[in-house]
């Protein structure tokens, strides 16, 4: 299952509430959703609309970036076949940047708020209070009550995560981007010895990969809720990614020559990052992500970005 999500923040994106602001688009973006890529008089037909009208509003929401089209050629001319974009779009009233000090910025993403996923089963979310939607079913990772998730798992697959590129806001030289989070391996029950590859990219660029040891259920989390079964994963190990002028460090340990110029931010207006267990790993073995209020650490998904004078 492969989704892509809008994230939207009202202050920056007027042009696209705009486009919300009709009945006969958002009409053609549910049909879209719907039925899949359609042509102009497809969709005059199937909402009985005039193609005029149907024409100017495909045309604003292009531009909107809310679908995209390209011509083919008919029996008589050309057409102009549409196609939407994205499976959601979220509002979201961005938090300003949180400092730690003077040449820090740090941004904590809530574990559900992934904006593209792709994933197999077995699989699953749950919050604090239960389970979300179905187990191993990889279109529940599609549910809004994603939001809410503090503990994610899955076998193959990736989250990729939209940070804001708060790099455009600071001074001074960036000298590092840091990634955090609580992390292991995904075994049916529990298994101490079941390694797995995690691969973490920034803007689709493979930075490293950490291999779990396994997936640890020798004792509740600290954090863990009481009605989450003693034989599913408990806690993981907080992990840090960080990229710096001269290669990727986990922990501290080089493990890549992947450095901050490799990933050219200044041409990027976000900053994309991606959780993996890739098909061809050496050690495929699934993944678990610990939020707020799972396993041992009770956080987020934490950036980091630092600069020096």
């Amino acid at each position: 299952m492969r989704s892509n999500f809008l994230i939207l923040d009202p202050e920056d994106g007027i042009d696209v509430l705009k486009a919300f602001a009709s009945a006969a688009r958002i009409q053609v973006l549910k049909l879209l959703h719907t039925r899949g890529p359609m042509n102009v008089n497809e969709i005059a037909q199937a909402l009985d609309l005039p193609q005029s009208s149907v024409s100017s509003n495909v045309q604003v929401l292009e531009e909107a970036g809310l679908i995209r089209t390209e011509t083919q050629r008919a029996r008589k001319g050309n057409q102009k076949i549409c196609h939407t974009l994205f499976d959601e779009v979220l509002l979201m009233f961005k938090d300003s940047p949180r400092p730690t000090d003077a040449n820090t910025i740090e941004v904590a993403m809530p574990l559900g708020l992934y904006t593209s996923c792709e994933v197999s089963a077995p699989c699953g979310l749950c919050s604090g209070e239960g389970i979300i939607g179905l187990l191993d079913v990889p279109d529940t990772f599609l549910e809004p009550a994603r939001m809410g998730a503090g503990l994610i798992w899955f076998t193959r697959g990736y989250l990729e995560y939209q940070f804001p590129n708060n790099t455009k806001l600071m001074s001074g030289n960036l000298t590092s981007m840091e990634f955090s989070m609580e992390l292991s391996s995904e075994v049916p029950g529990t298994a101490a010895d079941w390694p797995s590859d995690i691969t973490v990219s920034v803007n689709q660029i493979d930075v490293g990969t950490w291999t779990s040891p396994g997936d640890f259920g020798d004792k509740r989390g600290v954090y863990t809720p009481s009605w989450w079964k003693l034989k599913g994963s408990q806690y993981g190990k907080l992990k840090s990614w960080r990229i710096t002028t001269d290669g990727t460090y986990v922990d501290g340990v080089k493990i890549s020559p992947v450095s901050l110029k490799d990933l050219d931010l200044e041409t990027h207006r976000s900053i994309r990052l991606r959780i993996a267990v890739h098909d061809d790993a050496r050690n495929p073995g699934g993944i678990n992500i610990f939020g707020r209020g799972f396993g041992n650490y009770d956080q987020d998904i934490i950036l980091r970005l630092t600069t020096e004078d």
